[in-house]
């Protein structure tokens, strides 16, 4: 008998511990810009500085805020990012 009450507690416990995971997840999800995977997947993702930020990411957020020129990946230059970017940023 003791051996079933301990299945039925750890089940009951289990319920209502991934509720409450649940109900905290979603109670407290972060909200991402969606331009911001459009600008990652359009940089060339080489993470190199070279436009002043500490990667790639970094550069997309602050195109994003305004902060950085949208021409400032050097490397992406000549793939096209810049127009990309301004695309993406005016959608």
């Amino acid at each position: 008998m003791i051996f079933i009450n301990s299945i039925l507690l750890l089940g009951a416990l289990g319920l209502v511990f991934g509720t409450f995971l649940a109900f905290a997840a979603k109670k407290f999800e972060v909200k991402e810009d969606p331009r911001l995977t459009k600008i990652m997947e359009a940089l060339p993702g080489v993470n190199c500085g070279a436009c002043g930020y500490p990667g790639c990411e970094a550069f997309a957020k602050a195109v994003i805020k305004g902060e950085a020129p949208k021409d400032g990946c050097i490397p992406g230059k000549r793939q096209g990012v810049p127009e990309k970017i301004k695309e993406i940023m005016s959608e």
